[in-house]
């Protein structure tokens, strides 16, 4: 869920069977979505797991940009046991694959050490096939692909599976965990 979705219903959501969502927290150095705030309390009222994303923009300083997310998240509520992070990479803002993927791993490793918790990769096949994910294996694949089957996405190199597949954008993102709610709050916060 992004700004542009606006308000959500998220008890109507939880009522329909969703049992977890990822909500854009921020977006490069300062960009804040004004609906995260909500749409995190929302979701935690509603009892579903409950994820922030970043927006990455590889061409900015990727510690600043984590310390942003981290900020921004704490305002909401901050991390409670089980929550998610993700990290959305789909654009290189015109570097190259290799300065991408240092970019990727130096957000990553600053949130984990910062907040606990291991962060997912979003991406899609093409982007990670051209070696923007180098060195991310250890993070868990949130893989973009709604011209799949649902729970059959292509896995790209650097990564042997999938965790979690998007399987539909249309009218509203659709996503697949493999496994359990139990196995999905496993990879997520718990505190110290």
């Amino acid at each position: 869920m992004s700004n542009w979705q606006g308000t959500v219903d998220w008890a109507d959501h939880a009522e329909a069977g969703v049992a977890f969502a990822f909500a854009k927290a921020t977006e490069g150095g300062d960009y804040t979505d004004k609906w995260f705030s909500r749409n995190w309390n929302g979701m935690r009222e509603s009892w579903i797991v409950c994820g922030a994303y970043h927006f990455a923009r590889p061409k900015g300083d990727p510690i600043e940009q984590a310390r942003h997310f981290l900020r921004v998240v704490r305002s909401a509520g901050g991390l409670r046991r089980g929550d998610l992070i993700a990290l959305d990479l789909e654009t290189n803002d015109g570097l190259r694959p290799e300065q991408v993927a240092r970019y990727a791993r130096r957000w990553c490793h600053h949130v984990e050490r910062h907040a606990g918790v291991r962060p997912f990769i979003y991406t899609f096949r093409a982007f990670a096939s051209g070696g923007h994910c180098a060195g991310l294996a250890e993070y868990p694949l949130w893989i973009a692909s709604p011209e799949s089957e649902r729970g059959r996405p292509p896995v790209p190199r650097p990564w042997r599976d999938w965790t979690i597949h998007q399987y539909a954008n249309s009218p509203i993102d659709r996503n697949l965990f493999h496994g359990t709610r139990q196995e999905l709050t496993k990879l997520g916060f718990h505190p110290r």
